[in-house]
């Protein structure tokens, strides 16, 4: 016999936009460590940060925009800025030949990071954004 109080059933999700239930800080928990996961698995495939994190990095914004529930949308929202400069930050400090020149400094290397990986940076942001205010507008849409 459980104890456990008997839960009620969850409505069957129609659509892509009604799926994200999952709270801001298990979101972002979930993105940074895939995020650096993907970074490691990048460094081990080259010595230098490519084409396997940048890729990486805007699947991941795409599905935090997904995964997250609609009342932690801002927090989802200002994710891979945030992300971005904590990966580029970390290899700054730890392995500059991997973002810039080995002899430049912790400053030069992380703002050659992240203009290199800039445009991954701008799709996953885009991307991100945009798939929350589609997802905004059709919940919006549902309440009315």
């Amino acid at each position: 016999m459980s104890s456990a109080a008997p839960q009620r059933p969850r409505p069957a999700s129609t659509t892509l936009w009604e799926e994200g239930r999952r709270p801001g800080r298990e979101v972002v928990a979930l993105a940074v460590a895939l995020l650096l996961t993907a970074t490691v698995l990048d460094l081990m495939l080259s010595e230098r940060l490519g084409l396997f994190f940048d890729l990486a990095f805007v699947t991941i914004c795409v599905g935090a925009a997904l995964a997250v529930r609609p009342r932690d949308f801002f927090t989802v929202g200002v994710l891979p800025p945030l992300a971005m400069a904590l990966v580029i930050v970390l290899l700054a400090l730890s392995d500059r030949a991997s973002i810039a020149r080995p002899d430049d400094g912790v400053a030069q290397a992380a703002i050659s990071g992240l203009s290199r990986h800039g445009i991954a940076l701008g799709f996953g942001y885009a991307a991100c954004l945009g798939l929350l205010a589609l997802r905004r507008s059709f919940v919006d849409r549902r309440r009315a």
